[in-house]
């Protein structure tokens, strides 16, 4: 009988020697150099369909530079107060439009850079979870570096690294991530919902996250927001269902064999809408069902937390991924870099999984990739014909769809699971990432 390193197809010194290089931090190097440069090369050949957010953010910092008058501070504005440092801080080193989006493009860059080394160094398989995240944006392609969306990403990614061992740090990250975009909130209620005591609840949790907000509150005051400190809560109200959204995919795919659904440009916020009074219902309806779904999650999570405190680990990252993908699944904004959000808690998890738990989390980081790169074909490879309702990519948007709820429902149920599971700690097959 042959030996088994002959019967498998590759010899097990040649797998020695590719799972050492694949191990080379050298070579995650070279591979994220090469994977920014592509990305940063697409935005570049797709121009102002990736970088037209940017030269809006920087007509706002220029502006206000100039004049005095800036967003929360003087008018209302569809961002948190806490957006303005990102947005500001380019227009403070450069002197036009295209220095500006030299200098976001490497501040994106660079944080992502950071968290990846604390991805890195700081879990015990951290070079796994570093190459699956360098996949998924890949596959997303480069709407993330002109969107605000690429600060908070590698933010919610820092913050759920350091979530186990330094939780109060992980939630003043995202606490200052959702005074930027409101998602990695998301983060901080699975935070809380996870503390075992309310003594570690108010240390951990509600302190870091009231400090971070009384700052970012004050500093609004003194500039003289007013109430438009806390506007950012009331913008989208008026919206209808953004065309590319979850909710919005019936009324997608119906313009298939029913002329009359219409998709058109809202000037005021920029974006493409579906239009009709069918449309406004779903939207109103999506208004109070988010923050329910939110409720829901969280509660889920807490019990599960309560019941498998074994398994912290697992409840926590399942808890910010489900709480993320609520924040796309029910909400009538469906912007495509949103789907960044949902890659950060993946990483973490491949990066702490041992071999028995990888399988748990295999699915879902292969679905995300197949969601991330169906993404990048809607926005920006096939918008325009996707607004006209060119069938093929119609389907794939519609797919899309299908599979963010499918790994939503799949979150919620492995949350339910533990919830409803009692501890076994003797069973190595099922311990917690954590």
């Amino acid at each position: 009988m042959p030996p088994a390193a002959e019967t498998t197809g590759t010899p097990r010194p040649a797998r020695r020697v590719l799972r050492s290089v694949l191990r080379s931090p050298w070579l995650l190097l070279a591979g994220f150099v090469a994977v920014h440069a592509w990305v940063v090369r697409a935005a570049i050949g797709w121009a102002y369909t990736i970088y037209g957010d940017v030269t809006l953010y920087e007509w706002w910092a220029r502006h206000g530079l100039t004049t005095g008058q800036w967003p929360v501070l003087d008018y209302d504005w569809v961002y948190p107060v806490g957006a303005l440092v990102p947005v500001t801080f380019p227009a403070l080193v450069s002197q036009d439009v295209l220095g500006y989006e030299i200098v976001w493009t490497a501040m994106i860059v660079a944080l992502n850079a950071v968290a990846t080394v604390v991805l890195v160094r700081s879990t015990p398989r951290g070079l796994v979870g570093a190459w699956w995240w360098l996949a998924f944006l890949v596959a997303l392609g480069p709407i993330f570096l002109g969107r605000l969306d690429g600060v908070i990403a590698p933010m919610i990614l820092v913050a759920l690294v350091l979530a186990a061992r330094r939780p109060a740090l992980a939630t003043t990250i995202a606490t200052v991530g959702a005074w930027i975009k409101i998602a990695p909130g998301a983060v901080v209620v699975a935070l809380a919902a996870t503390r075992r005591t309310t003594r570690d609840l108010w240390r951990t949790v509600l302190l870091p996250g009231a400090a971070v907000s009384v700052v970012a509150v004050g500093l609004a005051l003194t500039g003289g927001a007013g109430d438009r400190a806390l506007s950012v809560f009331g913008e989208q109200g008026d919206r209808t269902l953004q065309a590319e959204s979850v909710a919005a995919t019936w009324f997608s795919v119906a313009r298939l064999w029913d002329p009359s659904v219409q998709i058109d440009y809202n000037d005021d916020i920029y974006t493409y809408e579906v239009q009709g009074e069918a449309a406004a219902r779903v939207a109103g309806v999506l208004d109070w069902l988010l923050p329910v779904a939110v409720l829901v999650i969280a509660g889920l999570v807490l019990r599960a937390s309560r019941r498998r405190p074994d398994h912290g680990g697992d409840v926590l990252l399942l808890g910010s991924a489900a709480l993320l993908l609520s924040l796309i699944v029910f909400n009538k904004v469906g912007s495509p870099q949103f789907v960044a959000w949902i890659g950060p808690p993946l990483a973490v998890a491949l990066a702490l999984a041992g071999p028995g738990h990888r399988r748990i989390w295999a699915p879902p980081a292969v679905g995300a990739l197949l969601v991330a790169y169906a993404t990048y074909l809607v926005y920006p490879v096939a918008y325009g014909e996707f607004l006209t309702a060119v069938p093929w990519i119609v389907v794939v948007e519609a797919l899309r769809n299908v599979a963010l709820v499918a790994l939503l429902v799949g979150a919620v149920w492995r949350v339910v699971q533990l919830g409803r599971s009692a501890p076994h700690p003797a069973d190595d097959a099922t311990r917690s990432v954590a």
